[in-house]
């Protein structure tokens, strides 16, 4: 009696661009920008190096999709957790706690916005697509709260930058202290902090 062969699942395009772009956000998060190789990358990936720059023409380019990817996920996460009442400072805040939430849910993206958000090795231009394309519903939010008088009439931009600093530092610090992720008091308080930075006199 013959045995019946066991048909191997066939890897598509679509699925071996989501594990290049997986194994690159651990590897990046592990061993740095420079550390990983695209030869590592697409040797732990499973593909050959040459489907690697089928897909992504350079390591930076490589990057460069995976912070905007992960980026397009966060406002995803954000937006579907929006709330739209009357109170600007309470809709801010659910914003705040959903981002904390997300952080927390995804610890290595998030380690990966903690080292990459800021670098030289993001282009401006794509730095800047994540923050008024991508996101540009924030934006949205502050010149709404600046209308109402109660955030600060400073440059949106510059309020954006403000938002992201403010963002980051809050989650270094509960992925310093995971115990204290889900401290209502604690996270009460980055929150305050971050209003505080922002409101208006």
């Amino acid at each position: 009696m013959n045995t019946p062969l066991i048909e191997q699942p066939i890897k598509t395009k679509t699925d071996k661009r989501q594990a290049i772009l997986d194994t690159a956000l651990a590897l990046f998060v592990s061993q740095g920008f420079h550390g990983t190789s695209t030869a590592s990358i697409a040797k732990q990936a499973g593909v050959a190096t040459g489907t690697l720059f089928h897909h992504f023409p350079s390591k930076e380019a490589l990057m460069e999709c995976l912070f905007l990817t992960i980026k397009q996920e966060f406002a995803n996460a954000l937006l579907l957790n929006a709330h739209q009442g009357s109170k600007l400072k309470h809709n801010v805040k659910q914003l705040w706690q959903s981002a904390l939430d997300w952080s927390l849910e995804n610890p290595i993206k998030q380690l990966f916005f903690q080292q990459y958000s800021m670098s030289p090795m993001i282009a401006k231009n794509v730095r800047d697509q994540a923050m008024n394309s991508i996101l540009g519903f924030i934006s949205e939010l502050i010149k709404q709260g600046q209308m109402m008088g109660l955030i600060a009439h400073y440059p949106v931009e510059l309020m954006l930058e403000n938002c992201h600093g403010q963002y980051l530092a809050a989650t270094r610090f509960f992925i310093d202290n995971p115990h204290l992720g889900h401290n209502s008091q604690y996270r009460n308080a980055s929150f305050e902090l971050f209003w505080k930075a922002m409101q208006a006199d």
